[in-house]
């Protein structure tokens, strides 16, 4: 009974679904640069797979083990966006300003609104091949970088 409780465990672990987000305890040892360097490397990645879904794309028949994988890269790449957006950002390191602090509270919305934007872009990067999105996406990231470390 022990063995098949273990091997039950065991087999449950192993095919449970990976999540990459951190943490939410406050250890200080993954830091705001690096969040900001993993969603650029992502976007870069992102737009490298649409550059080669779109190639593939020209003779499906004998490219589709390889569409399907470039298709699922994109697709792990948008979604890694939006968990670092969600469990990194909106969930541990923006707060939410004091009352009566009117500069505090426009930094604050502003930083949600394009949060928000990035997400959905993230979303229609996985939705298409279109590079607009991806220059969107890159767009947004830089303004929120700008704003979130001022």
């Amino acid at each position: 009974m022990r063995m098949c409780a273990a091997i039950a465990l065991l087999l449950t672990v192993l095919s449970s679904v990976s999540l990459f987000a951190h943490c939410e305890i406050p250890c200080g040892i993954y830091g705001d640069d690096a969040r900001f360097k993993s969603l650029a490397e992502d976007l870069k990645t992102i737009e490298k797979s649409m550059v080669q879904i779109q190639a593939l794309s020209l003779d499906p028949g004998k490219n589709m083990n390889q569409l399907v994988r470039w298709v699922n890269n994109k697709e792990t790449h948008a979604d890694h966006i939006r968990d670092t957006i969600s469990q990194y950002f909106l969930a541990q390191r923006i707060k939410a300003p004091a009352t009566g602090d009117a500069a505090a509270v426009k930094d604050y919305t502003q930083n949600l609104q394009l949060l928000h934007k990035m997400i959905v872009s993230a979303m229609k990067c996985k939705q298409t091949v279109d590079q607009k999105h991806v220059k969107e996406l890159h767009d947004l990231l830089h303004k929120f970088q700008s704003s979130y470390q001022k």
